[in-house]
């Protein structure tokens, strides 16, 4: 269970910086913000939840990992960022670092 825990607070953590970006457009401010908020404390709270089970240097960076790719990805396919073969690969090693940390516990 905790590996889910770990899993969903990894989304939420792609939230907060997505409420950021929704909240600079000025008529969604308030509503990016909260969002943004809401995001940090689940993202918090999962993440303490997993790491219950999970050991605290594996649980962060797979947290920040799944966060890390997570907000690349949204930011190039929902922002227009720029999107070239070195950021992809540099992508798919966080990824394939994560799995790893998952795969060796």
């Amino acid at each position: 269970m905790s590996w889910i825990y770990l899993i969903i607070a990894g989304f939420f953590e792609i939230g907060w910086p997505l409420g950021f970006k929704i909240s600079q457009s000025g008529d969604k401010r308030l509503i990016g913000i909260v969002m943004a908020v809401v995001c940090m404390g689940i993202s918090g709270f999962l993440l303490w939840l997993a790491q219950r089970q999970i050991p605290i240097g594996t649980a962060y960076a797979v947290w920040t990992g799944i966060g890390a790719a997570g907000t690349f990805i949204v930011g190039v396919f929902l922002f227009g960022d720029a999107g070239s073969l070195g950021r992809y690969f540099g992508a798919l090693l966080i990824i394939s670092g994560v799995i790893t940390l998952k795969l060796a516990h």
